[in-house]
């Protein structure tokens, strides 16, 4: 069974950094989306950004450009999200998922375009 693990969360103070890994067991996903999305409790799931095979990207969250970097690494099917500069609202689980195709922008950021989900990983911003 395929599947997706997420790693790097963290309790950190406003203004700090973390950097979240995501790794893939199987090679298909080296043809596939794959998007970071993150729930704070109570709201809804929203995307945080996603990247095609090739290393290009989308981040869906305005609040997020400029402080967060998502990259891929297909040799070793990881997908890693770098945070910098983390306010109190970033906190949340943070889950990685992959489409069952290659195509980000299609998506529109909705999860439910994504089939593959990995169980998340905890960051809580806080002084």
């Amino acid at each position: 069974q395929v599947r997706l693990m997420e790693s790097g969360g963290d309790s950190v103070q406003p203004g700090g950094a973390l950097t979240l890994s995501c790794v893939a067991s199987e090679d298909q996903f080296k043809d596939s989306c794959i998007g970071w999305f993150r729930q704070a409790p109570g709201k809804a799931r929203e995307a945080v950004a996603s990247i095609y095979p090739l290393g290009a990207h989308i981040y869906w969250l305005d609040s997020v450009r400029g402080r967060f970097t998502i990259a891929r690494d297909n040799a070793q099917i990881t997908v890693t999200l770098q945070m910098t500069g983390l306010k109190s609202e970033d906190s949340g689980m943070y889950y990685c998922a992959a489409k069952s195709d290659k195509n980000c922008y299609a998506s529109e950021g909705r999860p439910e375009a994504f089939s593959t989900w990995g169980a998340g990983t905890q960051i809580t911003v806080s002084s």
